[in-house]
């Protein structure tokens, strides 16, 4: 009967255990950074339904990654790295984009046109080193939430967000 009174309480500190690690182990949210639902929806929005060309995410108060900006269908690179920039010199973003080319396969009469998503983190050398910090540990999160993206960017600078750069990382595993 002592054994049976033993392994009672060993059960109720194993589950102890596991609601504790269930909120603070989660490793969606390794640096306390949580996905919105709505981070979600948007991401299947430009993913299946194609209604969208680009996104751009915030961390909200330090506790959630949220949408701050959708470009239409029709928006362009250029409008994309506008608004992943609007908020200022020094402020990070994270950015999700559409993005279409042309593809030439060597023995094809014409080239393909191809679609890639793309997920960026912009941390401009200007922003602060909490905030560089807060936006790299929590770039996984969102990563594992958002299941489906073709190639990850880190832009730091305007040459890494050039459009000729990104271009440059879609193709380098495209077939030739």
């Amino acid at each position: 009967m002592k054994s049976l009174s033993l392994n009672k309480n060993w059960l109720s500190v194993l589950q102890m255990f596991a609601a504790v690690s269930k909120n603070y182990m989660n490793p969606l949210k390794a640096s306390g950074v949580s996905v919105s639902d709505a981070c979600k929806t948007v991401f299947d929005e430009v993913k299946k339904a194609k209604k969208h060309r680009y996104v751009v995410f915030v961390i909200k108060d330090d506790v959630m990654i949220d949408v701050e900006a959708i470009g239409d269908r029709d928006a362009t690179y250029e409008d994309f790295v506008t608004d992943i920039q609007k908020a200022g010199k020094g402020m990070c973003r994270y950015g999700l984009f559409d993005y279409e080319y042309l593809h030439a396969v060597q023995g094809a009469a014409e080239p393909t046109k191809k679609q890639k998503l793309f997920l960026m983190l912009w941390c401009p050398d200007e922003a602060k080193i909490k905030a560089k910090m807060l936006y790299s540990s929590s770039f996984d999160a969102l990563k594992k939430a958002l299941t489906g993206v073709a190639k990850y960017v880190e832009a730091t600078d305007s040459s890494e967000i050039s459009k000729e750069e990104v271009e440059n990382k879609l193709r380098q595993n495209d077939r030739m």
